[in-house]
């Protein structure tokens, strides 16, 4: 390597600094061929002082060229884990996608700092080159969520190196509504949280339902029953279930077991957030299967939260907590409290009873044991 260095400073550097003072279009283009096949060869054992130097060759050489040559450089250099990252940074940000897109999908050298700002003020064709790249951490993908067009929500959806925030999920599941196949993508994904794939079927369903009705209206009730039996079976798909949601299932259900279950514990999983052991808590106190408590708790209206409140003998304190971590989970809409409390200080345990076998009923189930 060293007697290649010294070919460049005796050789290559003559050639480069005629070609930037006085070359053609074409011999500072050939220039940087041989620039970047004197780097290719020996990539693994320049030091960072010497990719330094080539930084600046590269950047010095890329000015006024056209863009297949840029475009080039660039496919040549996207793979390579140690490329010199100031041209790599270079190139990302140019504003022609042929140049932009190897590195963007590829180069390890973009850090999610760089690949946040230029999905926040690149093109679509940007980010769609961002999303499919091997890995993709939350803070990259809720950019692309919520800047990208479809095609770049469903690329990054579908990549499975890509990690969600509970920012990006929520609004995966907001854009899933009116859009079938984001809906799809959305749901397919095995990393989603329970609460936000229940509000995704619910939402989805209702699409789905709006959209056969139309185009089928002589057959309305059939395609109602039809998409309400795929809404039940996807609610309690296996593949819906995540590992971490059987945990908690089996947390709460040993709480209980145990004697140690009260709304105390209710409220402390709903004001944390926890979705999980909050329902399956509920599902207890109120006796019905969790499949069950799911459906009405992840209802937009509140109601289904009432009727499972009531009769487990939750307090209103604790139901408001139910409220807020239902509207900071599953983004759903919020409720008038005061008009919500007076609701449910009026409702009946025994009407709430009444209600209550009438979701068994619609879902077959049987009630938990105690």
């Amino acid at each position: 390597m060293i007697s290649r260095s010294a070919s460049l400073s005796a050789n290559l550097l003559d050639e480069l600094q005629t070609a930037l003072a006085h070359g053609t279009v074409a011999r500072r283009v050939e220039t940087l061929r041989r620039v970047t096949d004197l780097f290719l060869n020996d990539t693994l054992d320049y030091s960072d002082e010497q990719i330094t130097v080539f930084d600046d060759v590269f950047n010095c050489l890329i000015h006024q060229m056209e863009a297949s040559a840029k475009s080039l450089l660039s496919k040549r250099l996207a793979p390579v884990a140690k490329a010199p990252p100031q041209i790599i940074h270079t190139l990302a940000f140019d504003d022609l996608i042929e140049v932009a897109a190897p590195v963007l999908s590829q180069s390890q050298r973009l850090g999610d700092d760089a690949l946040v700002e230029n999905a926040r003020s690149k093109s679509q064709a940007h980010l769609l080159a961002i999303s499919t790249r091997k890995v993709l951490s939350g803070a990259v993908t809720d950019v692309l969520v919520e800047r990208g067009n479809d095609e770049v929500v469903q690329s990054t959806v579908n990549n499975p190196g890509a990690q969600f925030s509970e920012q990006g999920f929520t609004r995966l599941v907001a854009r899933a509504e009116n859009d079938d196949n984001i809906a799809a993508c959305v749901g397919m994904r095995p990393s989603i949280p329970r609460h936000h794939y229940l509000k995704l079927i619910a939402k989805a369903s209702a699409a789905v339902r709006a959209r056969l009705e139309t185009a089928n209206p002589h057959r309305a009730s059939d395609v109602s029953a039809v998409v309400n039996e795929v809404a039940r079976r996807a609610r309690s798909a296996p593949a819906a279930i995540s590992e971490e949601t059987t945990i908690a299932h089996g947390l709460v259900r040993s709480l209980f077991e145990d004697g140690r279950l009260d709304e105390h514990q209710v409220a402390v999983f709903a004001e944390a957030g926890k979705f999980d052991e909050a329902n399956a808590a509920i599902a207890c106190l109120a006796n019905v299967t969790v499949a069950v408590a799911e459906n009405m708790m992840i209802e937009s209206r509140t109601e289904g939260v009432f009727i499972l409140a009531k009769v487990g003998g939750l307090s209103w304190s604790t139901v408001k907590a139910i409220i807020h971590m239902r509207r900071e989970l599953a983004d759903i809409e919020a409720a008038d409290l005061e008009a919500a409390k007076l609701t449910y200080e009026r409702l009946r345990p025994s009407t709430a009873q009444q209600v209550l076998r009438f979701h068994r009923m619609q879902q077959g189930a049987a009630p938990v044991a105690g």
